[in-house]
């Protein structure tokens, strides 16, 4: 077994949990019922899967670069795929911290749409991450 794959292995099961996180998170909140009460909960949870999907997505191109001298050769698919995911992990890292620190005077509609924002972003995320790993 070489080094490079363990590196990718692990950094691949920190991915997978932010995106059960990100996703998990935001469905959870809203379903089979609302439970915004605990939104605050949630949303750190949701917070710190973001972050994790940002950094391991970071360490998968610097194990690349560390281990072959380059970046992943990517198509032009799995360049818009990875800009996709990009964009909704980072919106999705905002709205979870706008949440946090304003969330408090916001109404209960306000919140629902929050989480369900979150949730979209989330699937969005998933969906561009199929594509980057099949198209690159």
């Amino acid at each position: 077994m070489g080094s490079e794959n363990l590196a990718y292995a692990l950094t691949q099961v920190v991915h997978n949990f932010g995106a059960v996180g990100v996703l998990g998170g935001a469905l959870f909140a809203l379903w089979p019922a609302p439970r915004l009460e605990a939104g605050r909960t949630f949303a750190w949870l949701i917070l710190v899967a973001w972050g994790a999907q940002i950094a391991s997505g970071g360490v998968f191109g610097l194990t690349s670069l560390y281990y072959y001298g380059e970046a992943p050769d990517l198509s032009s698919i799995a360049l818009a795929a990875l800009a996709v995911k990009v964009a909704a992990a980072i919106t999705g890292l905002v709205l979870a911290t706008l949440y946090l620190f304003r969330g408090k005077a916001w109404s209960r509609v306000s919140v629902m749409r929050t989480f369900r924002i979150l949730a979209a972003l989330a699937a969005v995320a998933l969906t561009a991450a199929a594509f980057l790993r099949w198209f690159s």
